[in-house]
């Protein structure tokens, strides 16, 4: 059976190499790298094609968060897994609204880092214990929040740019932008292009001010 391919992201070494020493104990398992910050996991993405990321939240630069996003546009394929201190719903929701597959604290035993990497490769969702019954984020009338990539590109589409034109914008394929658009009509209920200028227009969106968070 081939190996999982994994990348551990911490911009603490003594962290990384703790996790690096306890994942290399499975045979299934092969750690191809260790990264110090999210532009490297962006960076090295397509090149390293980890199956699995394992991304702490807080780094300096581009934090987990925006990471995520970025390295799940270069590469979808490759399962963000959340390995981080905080366990506030906040963190916990956020981070899944912005496409990660799971959120592990730093302080899990050890065999639960292997279970939540067996789990997210076979397309599952992980979350361990302490952020189990965390809620997506809602927005102000109860559906659930745009990420930021979602926010940039929904004020694209307002200024009237096809799914082309964004792609181009924003150093994207066409078929990410697709998918954003479908994602924003969803989190928002609605199901056209002009629903979504409209939106856009009534909630400030043009004007930079209505962009819900």
């Amino acid at each position: 059976m081939t190996a999982i391919k994994v990348v551990i992201v911490d911009d603490h070494p003594m962290v990384a190499e703790g996790i690096q020493a306890i994942l290399e104990t499975y045979d299934d398992l092969d750690v191809i790298a260790t990264l110090v910050n999210g532009q490297e996991a962006i960076d090295q993405v397509e090149a390293l094609a980890p199956d699995v990321m394992l991304l702490d939240l807080n780094m300096p630069g581009v934090n987990g968060l925006s990471a995520t996003e970025i390295i799940l546009e270069r590469r979808p394929e490759t399962r963000i897994l959340i390995l981080s201190m905080h366990d506030s719903p906040e963190y916990i929701s956020s981070a899944l609204s912005h496409g990660a597959k799971g959120y592990v604290l730093k302080d899990v035993p050890t065999d639960e880092i292997k279970t939540a990497i067996d789990t997210v490769m076979q397309g599952r969702q992980y979350l361990c214990t302490g952020a189990k019954g965390s809620l997506s984020p809602k927005i102000a009338d109860g559906r659930e929040a745009l990420t930021n990539r979602e926010q940039t590109i929904l004020l694209q589409l307002a200024q009237g740019k096809s799914n082309k034109e964004v792609a181009a914008e924003l150093d994207i394929s066409v078929r990410t932008v697709e998918t954003h658009r479908k994602n924003i009509k969803r989190k928002l209920g609605i199901s056209s292009t002009a629903g979504l200028t409209r939106y856009a227009l009534e909630h400030g969106v043009l004007q930079g001010t209505g962009l819900p968070s």
